[in-house]
């Protein structure tokens, strides 16, 4: 009977192992969705104002170019310039009909992880993947046209703002 006793508390040993290692200790990246960390659910619906604002607009015109409405979302003038240089360009190389996304989607939320590994900036940066569809613009081509992009924003001074990447 004391082998039996033996083989318990192995059989609860590894139970507790296998319960400590599945409950949420691995290290992979988990896609942070929009919660209440997210300035309280505020990112959501400004990512959704500002893309519903980019859906139908053509990216090859000054008067979206010049629209005060998008610049709001920026922290300058060049911040825009460089976000509008780099989105015009993706959509002209995925070959949207007269650059013009019909149809925007945005996809998950993720945590990106500090600049500074010590903590001491507060600066919060979050990817959006987001998804354009559009007509095609290549002749004979009846079937939409898909763009994914992933655009950062950053939490600056209690304003979300969409910092872009340079061209």
């Amino acid at each position: 009977m004391r082998w039996f006793g033996s083989l318990r508390t192995a059989l609860a040993v590894s139970l507790t192992v296998v319960a400590v290692t599945s409950s949420g200790c691995s290290k992979l990246p988990q896609p942070v969705p929009p919660s209440e960390f997210i300035a309280g659910g505020r990112l959501p619906r400004l990512a959704e104002v500002f893309y519903q604002r980019i859906a139908n607009r053509r990216f090859n015109s000054i008067a979206t170019f010049q629209d005060p409405a998008l610049r709001e979302f920026f922290v300058n003038g060049d911040a825009f310039a460089d976000y509008y240089a780099d989105l015009a360009q993706a959509l002209a190389t995925a070959r949207f009909e007269a650059n013009r996304p019909l149809r925007i989607s945005l996809l998950e939320f993720e945590l990106s992880e500090p600049a500074d590994p010590t903590g001491a900036s507060d600066l919060v940066r979050v990817l959006i993947h987001v998804h354009f569809e559009g007509e095609n613009a290549r002749p004979l081509r009846w079937w939409s046209t898909r763009l994914l992009r992933v655009d950062q924003w950053e939490l600056r001074g209690g304003r979300w703002v969409i910092a872009p990447g340079k061209v």
